[in-house]
């Protein structure tokens, strides 16, 4: 089936309700930044950790930070002194 937009509906739906704030291949500072945004009250979605994990010798692919878009600004502020490191 052929979309107008190029990608499926769902997927267009989450890139307006979702923001990506920080990725990382570092599983400790991945802990971390969840637990400084769950202290500020901010959900995170994290995206791709099963993925990064697949072939069991850690992270292979950068794993994604998401968090509600109206929350993306605050979020970024609260990790800002975090060093990205992919």
């Amino acid at each position: 089936m052929a979309y107008s937009c190029g990608m499926r509906p769902h997927v267009t739906i989450w890139r307006k309700i979702l923001e990506e704030v920080f990725r990382t291949n570092d599983l400790v500072k991945l802990s971390y930044i969840k637990h400084l945004l769950s202290e500020e009250g901010i959900e995170p979605f994290v995206l791709d950790e099963h993925t990064a994990m697949i072939d069991g010798r850690g992270p292979m692919v950068p794993i994604r930070i998401t968090v509600r878009a109206d929350l993306a600004d605050r979020a970024r502020f609260i990790l800002r002194e975090i060093e990205k490191d992919a």
